[in-house]
């Protein structure tokens, strides 16, 4: 057994480059492998006692995706439910640390494969599952307290590299970070979408009398702001920690209650812990993660490497990649033009989140001027109602629509098919506008990742404040 220390990294003098592969406490890595795996399996639950399988990928007989999968198709029949028993077994085994690594690896790439079936069900909390799930398959998580280590004494360890740690770490103050950036925006300081939302629960204890008020929409706006930029240093200063970590759990027991938001509060709850001394499950269940007794005497600071080989560089290689990758994709919006809320360009997989209400009415023309065909179509004819209220404020997802109806045009015989829009957007309470060009043939236009033209620009202004209720929106 290596020797353990009891604290976080905590030797300055030590050169940087070292410092990922110090040897910390396993016993916080093991906590995150089984609380994750139970929130996973308590998904996979939630799909079969709501009937969101049958309703998200049985019943549509067609499936928005995302640019360059169009190959993701869901499994026939009764494939998908099979999927999900397989997600539900594989979540159990990252909980057991039972064949972990290649329950991590399936687990991944299942849930990676759920996700990308289809575009209208993009959650953040999914792709932050989708991510950290991937990191999973690298942490040596099952070295301690897993079934894994029984069977196989030779991989059993009571430390871990210092990286493995400070990525999860990274990879969740980054949702909370760029969370806050994003909520600098003139819409969410003018208090909006959060006044349309708190009008529409008016219903509720304790906060109902209260949230036509001005104090409690600012208390959400500045609050939402100030949480998400600093919860992640003040969770890892020791004089901070606690408070930071009640404040953790206020705010997200608030988002679950109001806002209904599935898994994502109650797994940042549990991943707000990974920010404690990596040893705290120790101290805490210390019958639990007993050390072996070579290791039990020997503690103090995280032991350090003497020198770094190749699989050392090629790590910290890999490493800076995945977080380079990490920090320059959520700011690729601004290679775009106008507003990433009203445009959806750069919207997703930056934690966009809840900075939109969008009020949608989508009308599609199909014409062909060889053929004399002159057909409306309603999308509801085509999708289930909430593919079409989801569709019909994105226009990538428009525009994938309106190639549909081409196709299908194409096949009827109409081989010089068009497809027009007529597509009116509220954004956050403002007036409707057109939000594409109603004159541009979208059966014309190409899938890109390339700014789209035809999008019109937001010109309607933000209303005055109003309590109305409002649909729920992002």
């Amino acid at each position: 057994m290596e020797p353990v220390g009891s604290t976080d990294i905590t030797t300055p003098s030590a050169p940087p480059w070292q410092r990922p592969f110090a040897r910390i406490d396993i016993a916080s890595l093991v906590y995150f492998r089984i609380a994750f795996g139970a929130i996973l399996l308590w998904e996979v639950w939630r799909y079969f006692d709501h009937d969101w399988i049958r309703r998200y990928w049985i019943e549509p007989s067609f499936h928005f995706t995302y640019y360059g999968f169009g190959w993701a198709r869901p499994w026939p029949a009764d494939g998908m439910y099979i999927h999900f028993v397989a997600l539900g077994a594989l979540a159990v085994l990252i909980i057991l640390g039972l064949w972990y690594r290649l329950g991590a690896i399936l687990f991944f790439l299942g849930f990676t494969y759920m996700f990308l079936l289809e575009q209208a069900r993009y959650l953040n909390h999914f792709y932050m599952v989708a991510l950290v799930s991937f990191l999973m398959i690298f942490m040596p998580a099952n070295r301690a307290f897993a079934i894994d280590a029984l069977r196989r004494p030779q991989i059993r360890s009571d430390t871990a590299p210092a990286w493995t740690i400070w990525l999860l770490r990274f990879q969740i103050g980054l949702v909370f970070f760029f969370g806050g950036i994003a909520k600098l925006n003139p819409d969410w300081l003018a208090g909006e979408p959060v006044r349309m939302w708190l009008a529409d629960r008016a219903d509720y204890p304790f906060i109902g009398p209260f949230v036509a008020e001005e104090w409690m929409v600012y208390r959400f706006v500045i609050g939402g702001i100030l949480i998400d930029l600093f919860i992640a240093p003040a969770l890892l200063w020791r004089r901070t920690r606690p408070f930071a970590f009640i404040v953790a759990i206020i705010f997200n027991l608030t988002n679950a209650w109001i806002f209904q938001i599935g898994i994502f509060p109650w797994m940042m709850i549990a991943a707000a812990l990974i920010f404690f001394s990596p040893d705290w499950p120790r101290r805490i269940f210390g019958v639990l993660f007993q050390r072996s007794r070579a290791a039990r005497p020997k503690t103090g600071p995280p032991i350090l490497p003497v020198a770094l080989g190749s699989r050392e560089i090629l790590t910290i290689t890999l490493l800076g990649l995945y977080v380079a990758v990490q920090l320059l994709v959520p700011f690729r919006h601004f290679l775009y033009p106008g507003n990433p809320s009203w445009t959806e360009e750069g919207h997703r997989f930056a934690w966009h989140m809840k900075l939109r209400n969008k009020n949608s009415r989508a009308t599609f023309f199909v014409t062909d001027p060889t053929t004399n065909l002159d057909r409306t179509v309603d999308p509801t004819e085509y999708l289930t109602r909430w593919q079409a209220r989801k569709m019909a404020g994105r226009p990538d997802m428009i525009l994938q629509f309106a190639h549909h109806l081409a196709r299908q045009a194409r096949e009827e015989g109409h081989q010089n098919a068009q497809v027009r829009a007529q597509v009116r957007t509220s954004l956050n309470g403002r007036e409707r506008q057109l939000l594409i060009d109603p004159d541009v043939d979208l059966a014309a236009q190409p899938r890109t990742l390339k700014p789209a033209p035809w999008i019109l620009p937001l010109t309607e202004p933000l209303r005055e404040p109003s309590t109305d209720p409002a649909p729920q929106g992002e």
